[in-house]
């Protein structure tokens, strides 16, 4: 996992030719302006999905992981927690492949994320988003889907 601020990106765009395409679509994109939705970067290997949403108590939020993709989670606008733990024997509660998505029971510490940080997850990296600190509050992200 990588936890930093959307100026340091650079220091992570050349761990591959596709993170650094996803970091140049949250870079070079208008995302205040944007309207959610799903945005095509290169043929399905790299692609955005741009959400705005509430926060929600931890209890209403899943555990995730993925297998095909890497995550960079990018926030525009808002404060949320993230519950963040790496892969080891959690509960998987349900599973689909095709859509690239597991999603576990278990315990995660949490990082706080404000405009302007951004996270990478990678298969090995679990992920609880959307979580308020304290109380609900209105989020835009842009999630960029990297194909492994």
């Amino acid at each position: 996992m990588i936890l930093d601020k959307i100026e340091n990106y650079k220091l992570y765009a050349g761990i591959t030719e596709r993170l650094t395409k996803g970091f140049e679509f949250i870079k070079n994109t208008d995302l205040v302006a944007i309207a959610s939705g799903i945005y095509d970067i290169e043929d399905k290997a790299v692609f955005a999905i741009v959400q705005e949403y509430d926060t929600k108590e931890e209890k209403d939020c899943v555990l995730e992981g993925h297998t095909k993709y890497i995550d960079i989670q990018y926030i525009v606008e808002g404060t949320e927690l993230m519950g963040v733990t790496t892969k080891n024997n959690q509960k998987v509660v349900t599973s689909d492949l095709d859509k690239d998505y597991t999603f576990y029971e278990g315990e995660t510490a949490y990082i706080k994320l404000v405009s302007g940080m951004f996270t990478v997850f990678f298969p090995d990296d679990l992920h609880r988003p959307s979580v308020q600190d304290g109380q609900s509050s209105r989020v835009k992200k842009v999630v960029v889907k990297v194909q492994i």
